[in-house]
């Protein structure tokens, strides 16, 4: 294929899978909503359906054996994901206000699922186990998603774990029916779903295999494209719906969309097909991904537990550390065997910056714009 033909498939595909994807966003909301699925339920469809580009563009490469590529979609779009909708969107809005509750019920998932993602792509357990160690963590939350507040408020009889489950749903919940409000779907709402997923998977496959091909024409690391150019790329939609929230003050509709799209990149892009496919043997480099991952994951939501959200500055260090992990990425690439030097010790850097920032207590004002409890 002549590289021009590669560069004008690959803008193609991107605008298409994007573009289509928010349509399948749109309608599945709305079968969603006349079946009844409540607001947190909803938004974790949402986030399934925005994810379908870079879920699809892994899939397609680790089902051609391009394990760097496949892994550095998911692991990269996470990444990527945590800098430009929790990061980003602090930024945008000056100061997101978040129930604890709310930070605790998803943020131990999310910590888990990037634990699961890291011990799968060293190697320290195989596929299928890392499938199932996600799973064991991610029924039980979509069942809590699905059972919604009041049934769980009615099955809070004497256990006070049960009521607290059902005030952190709640919570939850009172932001997102405010931002997910679809009409009832109809059957050509199914239909339109259907033709909208299929037109993502094919545009996602010809944007995975254009940038491929142009990523080897020239020399570009596998680990590079898939984790920096198709995660950037793919996860467009999410960052720009995530701003468009944090902007509206809506702060646990966007950090619900950032581990929500995590958890599932996680789930349907990396572990089950490579449950099926294999990951191959270890790489260093979606070994540092991974890590990275796992790190901003708990410091951001460590810093959103004791501030009862996310603060400008806050937001800006989210940026600071995806800008310094890109830098590392970006330097070792190319080297099979990347030196210590430059992976470590700037995620050293990272992770002690992050510690001295969450060891200092924020003053009483700041405490103040945080959400109650």
């Amino acid at each position: 294929m002549p590289v021009a033909v590669a560069v004008l498939a690959f803008v193609a595909g991107a605008g298409v899978s994007l573009g289509t994807s928010y349509v399948l966003v749109t309608r599945l909301e709305r079968i969603g909503g006349r079946l009844g699925l409540s607001e947190a339920l909803l938004g974790m469809v949402a986030a399934l359906a925005a994810d379908a580009p870079e879920v699809t563009s892994a899939v397609t490469a680790l089902a051609t054996h391009q394990q760097n590529v496949g892994a550095g979609v998911v692991i990269g779009s996470n990444v990527f994901n945590l800098a430009a909708l929790l990061g980003l969107g602090a930024v945008v809005a000056g100061s997101i206000a978040l129930h604890r509750r709310v930070v605790l019920l998803g943020g131990v998932v999310g910590i888990w699922i990037a634990v699961a993602c890291l011990v799968t792509v060293v190697g320290w357990l195989p596929p299928a186990a890392g499938l199932a160690a996600v799973l064991a963590v991610l029924l039980p939350y979509l069942f809590v998603l699905a059972a919604g507040h009041a049934r769980l408020q009615r099955m809070a009889v004497t256990r006070r774990w049960e009521a607290w489950l059902a005030d952190a749903v709640a919570e939850e919940e009172q932001e997102l029916e405010e931002v997910i409000h679809p009409r009832h779907g109809r059957g050509r709402d199914v239909a339109v779903a259907a033709a909208a997923l299929v037109v993502v998977v094919a545009a996602s496959v010809t944007m995975e295999r254009a940038a491929s091909l142009l990523g080897t024409r020239f020399g570009v690391p596998e680990i590079i494209t898939g984790g920096v150019v198709l995660a950037a790329v793919t996860s467009l939609p999410n960052a720009v719906a995530a701003v468009y929230l944090a902007a509206k003050g809506r702060g646990a509709a966007m950090l619900s969309t950032t581990l929500n799209s995590n958890a599932l990149n996680v789930t349907a892009g990396l572990l089950i097909p490579a449950t099926i496919t294999g990951l191959g043997p270890p790489s260093p480099h979606a070994t540092l991904i991974a890590v990275w991952y796992l790190v901003m994951t708990v410091g951001s939501l460590g810093f959103a537990y004791r501030d009862s959200g996310v603060r400008r500055a806050t937001g800006a260090l989210i940026i600071g550390a995806y800008l310094v992990f890109l830098g590392s990425l970006l330097a070792t690439g190319r080297s099979a065997s990347p030196d210590p030097g430059l992976t470590v010790i700037p995620l050293v850097v990272v992770a002690v910056a992050g510690a001295v920032g969450l060891a200092r207590r924020p003053g009483r004002k700041r405490r103040r714009e945080g959400a109650p409890d």
